[in-house]
């Protein structure tokens, strides 16, 4: 009894330790990236929880926007792990294609995140540049920035959160449970753009609204 109790805490010491910290809020993004400013920060600029991921493709921004575009329930999905996502009630199908009916998408648009669930609004929609969505409560900005990268795209991905709550409690429950569940979901989501916009190769015809 006593030897696992010595095993648990020492796994959540592991867990609450800068070191594994910083892997889960900024998986993929270099320091440079994780610290510095992508647009749309100013929709939530007093965030309590910051994550900053990324990941390397090797197509332009142009094959990488139409995949961003057309994701949510109903949509195209979230390209991550969708038993997952439909466990909670999302609704969400992963697409392998471009589906040009979900490829308009503008300022004041919805992003649909399941029947039972408050859509996100499109708050900046900069072609092949940024995409940040805000929750209906503002709690929750979630951006999407592409750069140009050697002939590929550095998509990073920033999550600002303000918690419901702000005790010692409330931010344990999400350096234990969130940030890692989260990293988990979303860099299958990254690798899955990824996965895709290289498939369809950069001589692919870009696709626009």
């Amino acid at each position: 009894m006593r030897t696992g109790l010595l095993v648990i805490g020492a796994g959540l010491a592991a867990a609450l330790s800068p070191w594994a910290r910083r892997r889960y809020v900024t998986w993929g993004a270099t320091p440079e990236e994780a610290s510095g400013p992508v647009p749309g920060d100013e929709l939530l600029s007093d965030a309590g929880l910051v994550s900053t991921r990324a990941i390397t493709i090797d197509a332009g921004p142009e094959a990488v926007w139409p995949w961003l575009v057309q994701m949510g329930s109903g949509r195209g999905g979230a390209y991550t792990y969708d038993w997952i996502e439909n466990l909670f009630g999302l609704n969400m199908h992963s697409a392998d294609e471009i589906l040009p009916q979900f490829q308009r998408l503008g300022v004041g648009d919805s992003l649909p995140l399941g029947t039972k669930r408050p859509a996100m609004q499109v708050e900046i929609c900069d072609h092949a540049k940024t995409l940040a969505f805000r929750s209906a409560d503002g709690a929750w900005v979630w951006i999407f920035d592409l750069r140009p990268d050697q002939g590929g795209t550095r998509l990073i991905s920033r999550n600002r959160i303000s918690p419901p709550g702000t005790s010692r409690a409330a931010r344990l429950l999400y350096d234990v449970m969130m940030a890692p569940g989260s990293l988990i979901m979303e860099r299958r989501m990254l690798r899955g753009i990824k996965e895709r916009a290289e498939r369809v190769g950069r001589s692919a015809e870009p696709v626009r609204a």
